[in-house]
């Protein structure tokens, strides 16, 4: 070890014992039981249907765009299926999947076997899931970003719904930010040797809870605009779009983060365990954690750049700080590679699915940071790419690249954990292969159509090679994603009856010594 605090760090024993958990639990179980174990369960399950519900309403839309004119899809329905996609992959996937990883987690890493307030984790659930049904009913067409005044013209006479979702995705985010807050100060006294999914209990928490109030205000404030109440937003009675910009993305770029952090958590988590050593730096993970927290409260102004004049003050503020939020980024990615590097990667983790995954994570984010570099530039950012696909295939690249990638990482490892079984490994390598040259493809067509000045938000265009070619391209790679995920939930359903029975450690490390395989501990 490089430090004698190294062990305890790594969040104790390095595995726990498989069991299986989901044909054990009843129905009230999952829906009321305050079992930690119960609760992320349910949250897995729960973020992966809004995975699908979103994923297929990608598909549809993505058929239409796989060629100019309108085929099936009119432009209103078109902005009703992007809307929904949005926020069903946003609030409805990617953030909740990853924190439900965590509750399972933390009580595993931290040691103490159960979820601090418990009860919080399941108001946070319930919100989100009346929130989801209020959208799906409601269909509205104002974009994730609800932009007024547009979302106060166009949305029909259930928007009132819409708006409330979005107070509830904000109750329901601000609660699951003190649970994690909770169990994360919970270890104050021992802050040395706190494992690192500790320190992000306390960045997620943080980000959650100071951002999402200000995300329920929006909400409330579209309502009551909406109702004609109040004109806070409504530049037909006297509001200012501004004041939304700046209100909206206070919480809108910390967002951004709110799945990130948990994933970067998770692959501190897994990593160590599978690799068999520590993490090449602790203190610069704890550092990247704290920067990161800091300093994504005060970059959102990047968001609306255009709006502004460009040579204010603000943009340049802005550009400079969203420059410095590389630091944390980078701190983070260079721990990871110098991890690898340090020492021969064993073999068990080379046949590792897991590991696959995170190695992709990894990969996609590097490919979605570098690139978001150009997102910080003033003049490139207003006048080039602001509105078109290269900003969605910035955040594809984090959110599905990095983000979905680490959540299925942690999926596979925790398997045995929640079923007593092991997967299907030839299934969640085909899963992974399609995933990555999905995920690939998708994005770096985003980054081609964005610099051939594709727009954003638009169902038609004209027959241009340079835009058709890559939408085409770019439907093929979603097709496949898609593709992968059903073979994923085939997997898991079949396995969690037909799987080999998972005995002792599920993830026992490897080495190849001198052309012989020997298992070592972990710790």
């Amino acid at each position: 070890m490089a430090n004698p605090l190294d062990a305890e760090r790594m969040g104790g024993l390095p595995h726990w014992e498989p069991s299986n958990v989901i044909g054990e639990m009843t129905l009230r179980d999952l829906l009321f039981s305050h079992d930690y174990r119960h609760i992320a369960i349910k949250g897995m399950l729960t973020s992966i249907v809004m995975l699908a519900l979103g994923g297929l309403m990608a598909m549809l839309f993505r058929t239409e765009l796989a060629l100019p004119d309108i085929q099936f899809i009119q432009a209103r329905s078109y902005m009703s299926l992007m809307t929904l996609h949005g926020m069903l992959m946003v609030f409805g996937f990617a953030i909740p999947l990853v924190i439900s990883i965590m509750y399972y987690m933390i009580p595993k890493v931290l040691g103490t076997e159960r979820l601090l307030w418990a009860r919080g984790a399941q108001w946070s659930w319930w919100m989100l899931i009346t929130a989801a049904v209020l959208l799906i009913i409601s269909r509205p067409d104002f974009t994730w970003t609800f932009y007024p005044p547009m979302s106060l013209r166009v949305v029909g006479n259930l928007a009132w719904m819409g708006y409330v979702a979005i107070i509830l995705v904000a109750l329901s985010e601000m609660v699951a930010g003190a649970v994690l807050f909770r169990n994360g100060w919970a270890a104050k006294g021992r802050f040395r040797t706190m494992p690192l999914m500790g320190w992000a209990a306390l960045s997620e928490g943080l980000l959650l809870m100071l951002s999402t109030p200000v995300l329920g205000l929006v909400g409330a404030l579209m309502l009551t605009d909406w109702l004609q109440l109040t004109a806070v937003f409504d530049t037909a009675n006297g509001g200012s779009v501004m004041t939304f910009m700046f209100l909206f993305w206070f919480y809108g770029h910390p967002a951004v983060y709110l799945p990130l952090v948990p994933a970067i958590a998770i692959l501190y988590t897994l990593m160590p365990r599978i690799l068999g050593k520590p993490m090449w730096s602790y203190w610069s993970a704890v550092i990247a954690f704290g920067l990161l927290t800091m300093l994504s409260f005060v970059v959102y102004p990047h968001h609306f750049q255009p709006a502004e004049t460009v040579a204010g003050p603000i943009q340049r503020a802005t550009q400079i700080l969203t420059l410095l939020i590389f630091i944390p980024s980078t701190m983070h990615v260079f721990n990871w590679i110098a991890t690898l590097w340090a020492d021969p990667i064993p073999v068990s983790a080379r046949r590792s699915i897991p590991f696959s995954f995170i190695i992709a994570s990894i990969v996609f984010l590097i490919l979605g940071g570098v690139t978001g570099y150009v997102n910080a530039q003033i003049a490139v950012d207003s006048d080039f790419i602001h509105n078109t696909y290269w900003v969605p295939a910035h955040f594809h690249a984090m959110f599905v690249g990095f983000v979905a990638n680490m959540a299925m990482a942690g999926v596979y490892y925790l398997y045995p954990y929640f079923t007593g079984r092991m997967f299907n490994q030839a299934m969640a390598r085909t899963h992974f292969w399609m995933w990555q040259i999905g995920i690939f493809t998708k994005v770096m067509m985003m980054y081609v159509l964005g610099y051939a000045y594709f727009p954003r938000w638009v169902v038609d265009y004209l027959p241009l090679p340079e835009w058709s070619i890559p939408q085409m391209l770019l439907t093929g790679g979603a097709y496949l994603i898609g593709l992968g995920f059903i073979v994923f939930v085939f997997n898991i359903i079949l396995s969690a009856t037909r799987g080999q029975k998972a005995v002792g450690d599920p993830w026992p490390v490897e080495h190849d010594i001198a052309g012989q395989t020997a298992a070592t501990p972990a710790e």
